[in-house]
């Protein structure tokens, strides 16, 4: 059985529809990844998915698609992606296990790879309670 790399709440699934939706008729859905960068050393990205890349990890929900950059899935396991709009910004927001702090602004992050070997034990200790 597969780790389900990230899941996407209501808000995230029907914000990733409306991009798509605004985007053209080209438009398939969007693409998360990490780049380096702000000043706690990483970002998450999200671009616009035109022809989706066959390497990449696939969720979907509720018609809303969203690929995740090979090289991000190891910082992305067990994430949650949602979407948040609060009087000064709306946005993305990622509840992510793997990350260790993040900058003053909200704009950079600090993440580790997941433990694989953990993750495993708890699935099975989860198997086990059932």
């Amino acid at each position: 059985m597969a780790f389900t790399v990230m899941t996407m709440t209501d808000a995230a699934s029907a914000r990733v529809k409306a991009i798509v939706e605004n985007s053209g008729p080209d438009a398939k859905g969007v693409r998360v990844g990490i780049k380096k960068g702000g000043c706690a050393g990483m970002e998450y990205t999200i671009d616009l998915v035109t022809e989706p890349n066959a390497k990449d990890d696939h969720i979907e929900r509720d018609g809303a698609h969203v690929w995740i950059d090979p090289a991000a899935v190891l910082y992305l396991l067990g994430t949650q992606m949602d979407f948040e709009t609060t009087k000064l910004r709306s946005g993305f927001t990622f509840n992510n296990p793997n990350q260790t702090s993040a900058c003053g602004c909200g704009e950079s992050v600090e993440l580790k790879a997941a433990d694989l070997a953990e993750l495993a034990r708890q699935r099975e200790l989860a198997g086990e309670a059932h």
